[in-house]
């Protein structure tokens, strides 16, 4: 696999992310993360861990969707071939909206991520969001979860 095609293959990966976040597959979520940490309100490692934490904390709508769009932008990936891993620094913005709220950013930061190669595969090894600015979350995040999550909280 070239450096090219593994690029496209992680930028896949990262905008798969996105999609099974908007549309409230948090077991698919999960499954991105069977051999990968999520670092968000702790460290979350493997398919159920992950799964278990979004399903804690986000807020699915009667639709079944936390009724976002999630915006990843700005997406450099470094491949090392050698070594079968990468990383990628990206932001996201996160838009929603739901009863009682309009369309709006509620939102933006950045992702930092490492990736590893199994045959031809690459999986997230590492997730590390870092939340710069928010909006309106009371209906995106159970924000009690978030607190007693927190170190100190």
């Amino acid at each position: 696999m070239s450096a090219e095609s593994a690029r496209w293959a992680i930028h896949d990966l990262i905008m798969t992310y996105a999609a099974r976040i908007d549309a409230g597959d948090l077991a698919g979520v999960g499954e991105l993360f069977r051999e990968g940490t999520l670092h968000s309100g702790g460290r979350r490692t493997g398919r159920e861990a992950v799964e278990n934490w979004f399903r804690d904390i986000l807020i699915l709508h009667p639709d079944g969707t936390p009724r976002t769009r999630h915006a990843t932008t700005n997406v450099r990936i470094t491949v090392d071939e050698d070594d079968d891993t990468a990383s990628a620094h990206s932001y996201f913005t996160v838009f929603q909206a739901a009863a009682e709220l309009p369309l709006q950013p509620i939102a933006a930061g950045h992702y930092d991520d490492k990736f590893l190669r199994r045959g031809d595969e690459w999986r997230f090894a590492e997730r590390t969001p870092v939340l710069h600015l928010t909006g309106d979350l009371t209906r995106h995040l159970r924000l009690d979860v978030l607190r007693a999550a927190s170190p100190g909280g």
